[in-house]
């Protein structure tokens, strides 16, 4: 075992990236392209400017260029809690008695407490260049409505953040925060827009979901004047501006000659995984690395591993554009369990098209597993993860428990995305013993599976 490495590398912050990473260039081509659900043909840059901001659009339809530029005033924003540490788990691998060398980059040193403050910041920078005055957006935990409030508050814009109901009534605190910096908070489904009040006559008593919170802050943000609406995950450019995760990783990791065997992320619409593979993943369609690269989704929402990889909607009042992704089907209710973060119908067009081709792997784990590990992690590294996190801490113990039972050493890196300090609830179900677990059975998905639109594109699936 290297010994030698200390137990957090940190960049000094002429280190820090000033590019973020388009792994679409080494995609041939990207994923396949958004559709206009009006006339089946490819968005144009046109069809997206009525709810997008135009440099995202840019940034979003970009396949050519692996480095965009950071912009100077991101950059100094970034600064206040960049870079972020990338640690070595000694005392993880001592509990575990592995001979795997255990990494993580750790998110969750701003206020927000998490990643999603690095998208945050981008999307409100643009939106102010464009001279809006107002953004609205979702939220399911509440780490991006909260990021997205801290970023919003800097630019000096208003924010309407519809947080997802069951999130709403779990996590108060997380709410209470982002008021704090000024944003308004609406449970969703809410009675505020007519997406939501349809999703209550369908669906009476719904916990709600991701894809009901962006249909009414989509709606919104049509029907507001000079605003725009910014979404926290799932699309190219969010991923994009989450690749300063992976770039610092790798300068890190390159400085000690650290090759990583296998990399872990949680992944719910995929930002967090995405922006911390990018300049690894880039790197093996290129050839120049094998690395095994793992998504861990939730039981409860399955999207990858049980998904169906089709042209749907990404959101639940089918108001958005259609994405190649796999998915439940944007009418699929998850259930209101702690996965927070994670409970999205759909996954990321960029990752789902890598894990159609085969360039990574994903699997499904149960809450009560995912607590178990979080509660071993917080006692031996002296960090309380988010439970979005503790999916990817869960299996990265199971692979270095692996690796001691067979017998072989690995490097393996996970994405340690954020605290779960807004996430006592959850905690406490788990202490108390009442914490089950939700899978849902073949017919539930195909409830969903019937949401999917019977389009030309879908012919066949």
């Amino acid at each position: 075992m290297n010994s030698n490495i200390p137990y957090k590398i940190y960049l000094s912050e002429d280190e820090m990236p000033r590019y973020w990473y388009n792994v679409k260039a080494h995609m041939k081509g990207g994923h396949e392209p958004f559709l206009n659900p009006a006339t089946g043909e490819p968005c144009t840059k046109k069809d997206l400017s009525a709810v997008f901001c135009d440099e995202c659009i840019d940034q979003e339809l970009n396949d050519r260029d692996e480095l965009i530029e950071i912009p100077e005033e991101i950059r100094s924003f970034y600064k206040m809690y960049r870079p972020s540490p990338l640690v070595r788990a000694y005392c993880l691998e001592k509990l575990l008695d592995t001979p795997a060398e255990i990494y993580y980059k750790f998110e969750g040193n701003n206020t927000s407490g998490s990643h999603k403050l690095n998208s945050a910041a981008a999307q409100a920078y643009y939106a102010k260049k464009q001279g809006l005055t107002s953004i609205t957006t979702e939220t399911g935990a509440g780490q991006w409505g909260t990021a997205l409030a801290m970023a919003a508050a800097y630019f000096g814009l208003n924010l309407d953040v519809y947080m997802v109901k069951v999130s709403y009534e779990q996590k108060p605190f997380r709410r209470e925060v982002i008021r704090t910096y000024g944003a308004n908070v609406v449970p969703s489904p809410s009675t505020t827009t007519a997406a939501g009040r349809k999703i209550l006559e369908e669906h009476p008593g719904t916990g709600g979901s991701l894809g009901c919170a962006i249909s009414e802050a989509v709606e919104k943000a049509r029907e507001t004047p000079n605003c725009r609406y910014v979404l926290g995950s799932v699309l190219d450019h969010v991923l994009l501006h989450q690749s300063i995760i992976g770039q610092e990783c790798k300068i890190a990791m390159d400085k000690y000659g650290i090759k990583p065997d296998m990399i872990i992320g949680c992944a719910g619409g995929g930002s967090n995984l995405g922006g911390l593979i990018s300049p690894f993943m880039g790197e093996k369609l290129d050839g120049k690395n094998n690395i095994d690269i793992l998504a861990v989704e939730p039981a409860s929402c399955p999207s990858l591993t049980r998904g169906k990889y089709a042209y749907d909607f990404c959101d639940s009042a089918r108001t958005t554009p259609l994405a190649k992704m796999y998915t439940l089907g944007c009418g699929f209710m998850p259930s209101p369990n702690h996965a927070g973060g994670l409970r999205y119908h759909g996954m990321s067009p960029v990752l789902s098209r890598l894990y159609h081709d085969g360039y990574m792997r994903a699997t499904s784990v149960e809450q009560t597993k995912v607590f178990e590990a979080a509660v071993k992690f917080a006692r031996c590294e002296g960090i309380l993860p988010a439970p979005e996190s503790a999916h990817a801490i869960r299996v990265a113990m199971d692979e270095a428990i692996k690796c001691r039972e067979e017998g072989k050493k690995k490097v393996i890196l996970f994405g340690l995305t954020g605290t779960g300090y807004f996430d006592m609830t959850a905690y406490k179900s788990y202490n108390d013993g009442t914490m089950t677990d939700t899978i849902p059975t073949d017919e539930d998905l195909q409830r969903g599976f019937e949401t999917i639109p019977k389009c030309k594109a879908n012919e066949g699936i």
